[in-house]
């Protein structure tokens, strides 16, 4: 099935999608559609329904009996009755929609879910029975029935533990935002990768951001402060209350204010659970059901330590929300008076130092997972992550931004590669190199086979004698924007 020229990236989702619409497959089947708000579900949903004939409904946050009414309106119009149909409960509903397949595969798609779960708690049970494996519906038709929705919590959980819908489901599709690459594309700055980085940094890979920031990015480097006091600072713009939201809006969440404050210190660099509760001055074992809220709605990361067990850092996923907690929150009554600019200048170093300097990091290690290629590395990775190593030397621990790991299928994990990464205005030179050589030395030897790469990223480019240096040796792999944004 071919993909509508209207739907920009969503390749994988796409296929996936169209695969199970169309498959010929006797018996009704299940799949979960689910993520975050604003990352074109529904679009894609809607357009799939399009290309298959088939029928989308889409719940609101109402009653039991107004969705019934909506979904007896809906279904009518699909089958061009003159009235509507009038359901009297959900059982009637459910095995009315999925006899739609009975002479064709069809997708039939309930969008917003969690409402209709939210107003009738049993509607999985009654689901459950109209997918049982003797039903009409397994029997004689091919509907293709898709959940759809944003409250991740509810929607993970329709297929978690013994949940009713547990084994039903032969699809779950987890729509996530656009990876830093496809974001560039998306945003049309794909060229000038500072500007790619900048508006990555600031606002992720959201597609719905763009129309919410006027329909379009900077002009060019020189507009980027011109365009975040327009677009992000303004109280006026629908972006400038958005990292807010994203938290308020999730059902499960039933304190926010807890969360949040978990938010702001990961936002701050409090990156350790320890860290976390030092900054909150409360017990570390009192933030395990926060932290994990906020991983299973999608705004946290936890990332496993790279040399040490059972320790890891947490990094907040969304940037919308760091910058929210970073700057907008913090300077809201300077903002809601018109000094943008200002707040946006006073505060370079916060936005150097909490924003660019970590997202370019990660950057760094998702260029080394997803682009690079195993001459780069020195194999193929299993896994990228940070760590931080003990050294008697200097009588302190080296923070070390990407460590590459390959994991064969039998034997310990083996390091091919470490690196550093550097977001500032400033060239990398040889010293970074030396402090690179001297980390390697510092290795566990356990975990060490051949003689691990040397990856240094850098944001501003690299002095002429460590260009020098790295053309003559093997061991060494600079990374620039433009071969983050291009290369491998």
């Amino acid at each position: 099935m071919l993909k509508p020229a209207r739907l920009f990236g969503r390749d994988v989702e796409w296929r996936e999608l169209g695969e199970f619409a169309s498959s010929e497959r006797q018996g009704a089947s299940l799949g979960l559609v689910y993520g975050r708000r604003r990352q074109g579900k529904t679009l894609m949903l809607e357009l799939l329904a399009r290309e298959r004939a088939g029928f989308l409904f889409a719940a609101t946050q109402q009653s039991e009996a107004q969705n019934l009414a909506d979904l007896g309106a809906a279904y009518a119009s699909f089958r061009g009755l003159r009235r509507p149909v009038v359901f009297g409960h959900w059982r009637e509903a459910l095995d009315e929609l999925l006899r739609i397949g009975e002479d064709r595969a069809v997708p039939v798609v309930i969008d917003e879910f969690p409402y209709l779960v939210s107003a009738t708690p049993a509607l999985p049970s009654y689901l459950q029975q109209a997918l049982s494996p003797l039903s009409h519906a397994k029997e004689y038709t091919r509907t293709r029935l898709i959940l759809c929705g944003s409250a991740l919590t509810t929607m993970a959980q329709l297929l978690g533990g013994g949940a009713p819908l547990r084994g039903r489901a032969s699809m779950e599709l987890v729509v996530r935002p656009f990876r830093f690459r496809e974001a560039a594309d998306f945003w049309g700055v794909a060229e000038d990768p500072e500007v790619a980085f900048k508006l990555h940094a600031l606002v992720g890979g959201t597609p719905a951001y763009k129309e919410m920031s006027g329909g379009a990015g900077p002009d060019g480097p020189a507009d980027v402060d011109r365009w975040v006091a327009r677009r992000l600072l303004n109280p006026a713009s629908a972006m400038f209350r958005e990292g807010g939201l994203l938290l308020r809006e999730e059902p499960s969440i039933a304190d926010p204010t807890s969360y949040a404050s978990v938010l702001a210190a990961v936002s701050a660099g409090h990156h350790r659970r320890s860290e976390i509760a030092g900054a909150l001055e409360r017990p570390s074992s009192s933030l395990a059901h926060l932290l994990s809220g906020l991983q299973g709605i999608g705004l946290l990361e936890q990332s496993e330590d790279a040399i040490r067990d059972k320790r890891s850092v947490f990094r907040v996923a969304e940037p919308m929300v760091r910058l929210h907690q970073l700057l907008i929150q913090r300077h809201e009554p300077e903002l809601v008076v018109g000094r943008a600019d200002q707040v946006w200048q006073e505060n370079a170093d916060t936005v150097a130092g909490k924003i660019y300097g970590p997202h370019f990091e990660e950057l760094a290690r998702q260029w080394c997972f997803e682009h690079a290629g195993p001459e780069t590395l020195g194999g193929r990775p299993s896994w990228v992550r940070p760590t931080e190593i003990a050294c008697r030397e200097h009588r302190r621990g080296h923070e070390l931004d990407v460590v590459v790991g390959e994991s064969p299928a039998f034997g310990t994990d083996r390091i091919t590669a470490i690196g550093e990464a550097k977001g500032t205005l400033t060239p990398v030179g040889l010293p970074h190199l030396e402090r690179l050589e001297h980390l390697r030395g510092l290795l566990p030897s356990a975990r060490v086979g051949a003689l691990p790469k040397l990856l240094l990223f850098a944001r501003s480019g690299f002095t002429g004698d460590l260009r020098w240096e790295a053309d003559r040796r093997s061991d060494v792999e600079l990374v620039d924007l433009h071969r983050m944004y291009r290369g491998e």
